[in-house]
């Protein structure tokens, strides 16, 4: 007998040269792919750095001080040593300045190396001397000289530029708006100790001091329109005596309110509009062996800047109240080492104040941030008058041994600080100290108010709504849709949710703003129905399906019962809206709007917290969804199968394995919508009114830092302190988004540790 050999197998040879070459790709190509992904992933965080990093660079800016540096120092030939100056000012670029002298000498020098350009004599009558003396405004270049006789005479200087040969020429020149001829104001023909005046083309007021005594005049102004003739009608003051010895008189630009400032401790507010009435004596310094040394109008005439022997410096303005408006102290600034104030002097475009101590120390401060900016000696030696430019880039500097030196002066961002960016400002003209966002104005003596915190709370507001809205309705869609639905249904559903998320923000906010704000107006009572009803005629649908006959259950496929609820929904819709009118007539008074303003004090607006909510919701919902369905779904199957074997019904296993196990996943789309809510622009542009209050209100609307960056950013410029404040908001919204995300991510780690065991 033989035996058969089994039969030979092929060997398969792995070491071929098509599979080396196979594995050799193969190799590439995960090398490849690591090092891609390793790439991208370190290119994502480097794209994010720099973002960071170049918000802080044009950020930081913001919150630099101020410097001066001295350029030049030089000694005028034309400067009488027995004749000191009564102002210094500048015109525009800085190079040309005016001096005027007690005298009565006017003299235009170039402002760097004091060449003198023009000089000439203020039109005094023989035998009278100045005796006081006062500058209107500083962006009037106007100002008003006391003489002797009780007569004032007011001159204004003007600067006209010209380009011959390409070549920048400033021809500077002294003009008289009211006239060349000295204006009587005291008959008696007394010396005036102290002057002022305020005025523009359609009239004037005119007020000085003979001791403790008033006299002050008003010219109106009248033109005939067929001659263009103009008379001027003058009427005396009846001006109270002043609490004590005058100081200072001061008149603000509007011509409502003169201030009269003694040498002590008070300041008399006479109101104008009333003929000169005393609005009342106020005493400004508390404490005694105090005493007012120098006081002036900031920018716009509305706040009184005090200045006192102690070096102390503090902010008054007139506050209505329930009766008369009151003289209130709104602020103090730090006292530059207890020298006493010897002059105040505004800015002329921002709301910022130079004050210059008895030591000749030099403090620059911004009112509406309470910041104090810069506090330097002006080159060691007493100072006799000082003048800022008009862009408060230069500084022009009289010292008492009759040289000037001339200063570069940077303080780019002076209205910002933290105070001003996050706490109530207490703002001119406000009743009490408050958050307000108004970045722009049409007039230059606007006050910028620069509060981030309406803007963050509105941030937080639109986000809190449109969470309230989608949070519940996603999770419980996703959970439905991952563990009860029927697979075909879902593979309808879960596609056609998750292509909601494609839809262009900027649609659903056009349709918001447009569609969805008034019927929500119109249908008010109607949409609250339907928010209110809806939850519960679900429940008592699922309650009256549970009782049906189970023939009639059998006949719905398991799964489908979803598709039950769409008619429904249609129905208890048109019921809602149908119903809105009848139930406005029966509760409302026939007007809901109204009736919400006018009995509940609930201020509505058309487009508010409500639309955003029902609209970011609906953006939101999408995101929200797909993850936590994902997340639910991805539950494994042996451990709900576990538990129902082990005797939990469907709902047990529901909540206490399968949402346990994807809670991690359930927080993490959360987190992720509500950083889509915290930085969506387009809906919360389009479907608020974009006021930045804060108030909780849903039918008040709000504005959130995206918004008011895609807003303002195209009429801010370049490099400007609003440019800038956007990147702050921009930051801001960075910074919050990137530690919520970090929260959420620690959270979500906690959560997969915790129930990992399941």
């Amino acid at each position: 007998m033989t035996t058969q050999s089994p039969p030979k197998t092929s060997r398969v040879d792995f070491n071929t040269p098509a599979m080396q070459r196979h594995r050799a790709a193969r190799h590439f190509k995960d090398h490849l792919t690591r090092w891609y992904v390793a790439v991208g992933g370190l290119g994502v965080i480097v794209a994010v750095l720099l973002i960071f990093l170049y918000l802080l660079y044009e950020v930081l800016p913001l919150f630099g001080g101020a410097e001066i540096e001295e350029q030049e120092r030089y000694s005028a030939s034309w400067v009488q040593a027995n004749d000191p100056p009564l102002m210094l000012a500048m015109e525009e670029q800085g190079e040309v300045a005016i001096r005027v002298a007690r005298s009565g000498q006017v003299s235009f020098f170039k402002a760097q190396d004091g060449q003198p350009v023009l000089q000439q004599q203020l039109p005094i009558p023989a035998g009278v001397e100045v005796t006081s003396f006062s500058v209107e405004t500083p962006n009037s270049r106007r100002f008003v000289v006391g003489l002797s006789n009780g007569q004032v005479l007011i001159a204004q200087h003007n600067y006209k530029v010209t380009y011959p040969d390409d070549v920048r020429l400033i021809t500077p020149s002294l003009v008289f708006p009211y006239g060349d001829a000295p204006i009587t104001l005291d008959e008696q023909g007394r010396a005036l100790s102290q002057v002022a005046m305020s005025g523009d083309s359609d009239g004037l007021v005119l007020a000085a001091s003979v001791g403790r005594e008033l006299v002050g005049i008003t010219v109106s102004v009248t033109r005939n329109l067929m001659t263009g003739a103009e008379t001027r009608n003058e009427r005396a003051l009846t001006l109270e005596p002043a609490t004590g010895e005058v100081r200072q008189i001061l008149i603000d630009p509007l011509r409502q309110w003169m201030y009269v400032v003694n040498g002590e401790q008070y300041v008399d507010v006479l109101a104008l509009r009333k003929g000169g009435e005393l609005n009342g004596r106020y005493r400004v310094l508390e404490g005694s062996g105090k005493s007012i040394t120098s006081a002036n109008l900031m920018l716009g005439g509305i706040s009184l800047i005090v200045g006192d022997s102690s070096g102390g410096l503090a902010q008054w303005f007139m506050v209505r109240g329930n009766g008369n408006p009151q003289l209130t102290r709104v602020r103090e600034f730090d006292q530059q080492e207890g020298s006493a104030i010897a002059l105040v002097q505004p800015e002329e475009r921002r709301k910022v104040f130079l004050s210059l101590d008895a030591e000749g120390q030099l403090g620059v401060y911004n009112s509406t941030a309470h910041n104090n900016l810069l506090v330097e000696p002006l080159g060691g030696e007493q100072v006799q008058a000082f003048a800022i430019g008009p862009r408060a880039d230069h500084l022009l500097v009289e010292h008492d041994n009759g040289q000037l030196s001339y200063w570069d002066v940077h303080n780019e961002h002076p209205e910002v600080s933290w105070s001003s960016l996050w706490g109530k400002v207490w703002y001119e003209s406000y009743p009490e100290p408050d958050y307000v966002w108004q970045s722009t104005s049409a007039t230059s003596e606007f006050e910028p108010k620069l509060s981030l915190a309406p803007l963050t709370f509105g941030t937080l507001k639109a986000a809190f709504y449109a969470m309230l809205l989608a949070t519940p309705i996603a999770i419980a869609a996703a959970v439905y849709t991952a563990y009860f639905m029927a697979p075909a249904m879902r593979r309808k559903v879960k596609p056609v949710i998750e292509l909601m998320e494609a839809l262009p923000t900027v649609i659903l906010g056009f349709l918001a703003g447009l569609w969805l704000a008034p019927l929500l107006e119109d249908n008010l009572p109607g949409i609250v129905s339907l928010l209110i009803l809806t939850p519960i005629a679900f429940i008592l649908f699922a309650y009256l399906w549970s009782l049906a006959p189970p023939k009639l259950r059998q006949r719905v496929p398991d799964g489908w019962e979803a598709a039950l609820l769409i008619p429904l929904l249609i129905v208890l819709g048109w019921f809602c809206f149908t119903m809105s009118v009848y139930v406005e007539a029966w509760f409302f008074g026939g007007d809901m709007r109204v009736f919400l303003t006018r009995d509940m004090g609930i201020n509505f607006d058309q487009r508010n917290s409500l639309v955003v909510g029902l609209a970011m919701g609906f953006a939101v919902i999408p995101t929200i969804f797909s993850i936590a369905e994902d997340a639910v779904f991805s539950v494994p199957r042996h451990l709900t199968q576990g538990s129902l074997a082990l005797g939990a019904s469907p709902w047990q296993t529901l909540s206490r394995v399968v949402i346990l196990t994807a809670s991690p996943g359930i927080f993490s789309a959360v987190m992720i919508g509500m950083g889509r809510a915290v930085g969506e622009t387009m809906i919360v542009l389009m479907a608020t009114g974009n006021t930045p209050i804060m108030d909780w209100n849903i039918f008040e609307g709000m504005r959130t830092l995206s918004a008011n960056i895609a807003v303002e950013m195209p009429e801010s410029e370049v490099g400007s302190t609003h440019y800038r404040l956007l990147f702050l908001a921009a930051l801001v919204l960075l910074s919050f988004t990137f530690l919520m995300n970090t929260a959420a991510e620690l959270i979500r780690q906690r959560l997969r540790k915790k129930y990992a065991s399941l």
